[in-house]
């Protein structure tokens, strides 16, 4: 009896610790089917009467000390359907994007370099805690103790979540310029300002494009704004400097940031944070990688969320043709966090002259930013009209409407992009090929529905044998 009451009190306390657990996570995420729900009938809103789509590039060019920032126009009629809007950092050596948090969750993929990015989780303690000194170039030197909270070391490839309101930080401490491009979902209901995204900077002299739309400020605000200025420097500076208890000189320094240095500053020195070293670093998260799948949940609670997952690897692709490319997801069963983000990413590479099945997306718009080559994207919309057909290139975006049907054939120099969807677990169904619609349908249907002969019939079954990516076919025309 005794062993049957210690095994019933051990039960509920394992329940009580899961609940709280997913609660906590529950709570920093704005997660919850209830959420969710608000989320997708806030996208069911817009109105996307879309007859013609466009590649898009970026048409604000904001230039800091030590980088570039280039923003896509949120008023692109796509990208209003979408609830999205996107930009792209690039990141000189020693350049540090400052602080910052945003109105709605973001997605970030890491285009090209190394780097270092720390984000700051509400409530939780600072995990990495230095000795009172350090050696440097083999010479002792003394240094106050620091503590934070955990940076990541992050690569090409890598996805990276950010949770609505949480602040992050970016840092170059690689050999070339690190590119990042960030697809921000307005449209989440994590946002309840309006459909603009915010950024606000923690540090830095942050310009005007990034404060929610230009359309709807007075001529004063926009003067001020646009002289630049942080979160602090509104605040009144006695105040914060007793908040701080500080001299109100530091403050001053805080509050009245230069102007030129933007929000990419120059480290002068190498940045000093505490961080595993990079191979070590890099052998965990494989380690985690391989045996993610075996996680029971519990793993994760509010101060230890797996936020990075890296989508370049070739042998982690879902989807692989030798002679054709590959396909590779990462969603909320891989990425859990992306349930309550509800986002998720795609990232697809075709060799030369391959082909990506003919596709729909069942419950996500696609914005697809090419990240290498060239080649050709045709949408069609659902009244049979191609309302984009046309050659594609590094650096452009192009918005794919949800159920919208879309195929991508790369062109003599192959084709790569990182396709952001808007749901947590992204679905496709494929118009043609081995996992298809047309493999699905029974002879007769097809038949008597397009008038063919079954033997015409079964060759639209049964002549592409490839799955998703597709090898150049005899009678594709060689570009």
């Amino acid at each position: 009896m005794a062993n049957y009451s210690s095994l019933l009190s051990f039960g509920l306390g394992f329940l009580l610790l899961f609940h709280c657990c997913f609660a906590q996570i529950e709570q920093v995420t704005e997660g919850g089917g209830q959420k969710q729900q608000q989320q997708q009938q806030q996208r069911y809103q817009n109105k996307c009467q879309i007859q013609n789509l466009k590649a898009l590039e970026p048409q604000q060019r904001i230039e800091s000390e030590a980088g570039i920032t280039e923003l896509w126009d949120q008023n692109e009629e796509e990208l209003q359907c979408a609830n999205v809007a996107v930009l792209r950092h690039r990141i000189q050596q020693k350049g540090l994007l400052v602080p910052a948090y945003t109105n709605v969750p973001e997605l970030v993929y890491v285009v090209q370099g190394r780097g270092i990015h720390g984000i700051v989780l509400p409530g939780c303690v600072e995990t990495f805690q230095s000795e009172q000194s350090q050696s440097q170039q083999s010479r002792p030197e003394r240094r106050s103790q620091d503590q934070h909270q955990k940076v990541r070391q992050v690569r090409e490839g890598d996805i990276i979540a950010l949770p609505t309101g949480v602040s992050h930080w970016f840092y170059n401490n690689g050999q070339s310029q690190l590119v990042l491009v960030a697809l921000i979902d307005v449209g989440n209901s994590a946002n309840q300002l309006d459909r603009n995204f915010r950024k606000f900077f923690l540090a830095g002299s942050p310009q005007q494009e990034f404060q929610g739309s230009s359309q709807s400020r007075s001529r004063s605000q926009k003067e001020r704004e646009s002289r630049g200025g942080n979160i602090f420097s509104g605040f009144d500076e006695q105040l914060l400097a007793e908040a701080f208890n500080v001299n109100p000189e530091l403050i001053r320094r805080i509050q009245r940031q230069e102007t030129e240095r933007g929000i990419i500053v120059r480290v002068q020195e190498d940045l000093q944070v505490l961080s595993p070293q990079r191979q070590e670093e890099e052998q965990e998260y494989q380690e985690r990688e391989r045996w993610g799948s075996r996680d029971n949940g519990l793993e994760e609670t509010l101060c230890t969320l797996k936020l990075r997952h890296n989508i370049n690897d070739p042998s982690r692709a879902d989807v692989y043709n030798p002679r054709a490319g590959r396909v590779t997801s990462v969603n909320s069963l891989n990425l859990p966090i992306l349930q309550h983000l509800q986002l998720a990413a795609e990232k697809g590479a075709l060799y030369r002259n391959a082909i990506l099945a003919p596709h729909w997306n069942l419950n996500a718009h696609s914005i697809v930013y090419i990240t290498r080559g060239s080649g050709r994207i045709q949408i069609v919309s659902e009244s049979g009209d191609a309302v984009f057909n046309d050659q594609v290139q590094e650096g452009q975006l192009v918005v794919v409407p949800q159920n919208f049907a879309v195929v991508k054939r790369a062109s003599s120099q192959g084709l790569e992009w990182i396709s952001f969807k808007t749901s947590g677990f992204a679905m496709t169904n494929q118009l043609v090929g081995r996992n298809s619609m047309f493999r699905g349908l029974p002879e007769d249907v097809i038949v008597n529905s397009f008038q063919v002969s079954r033997e015409d019939a079964r060759r639209l079954k049964y002549n592409r044998q490839e799955l998703t990516v597709f090898s150049p076919g005899s009678t594709s025309q060689r570009e």
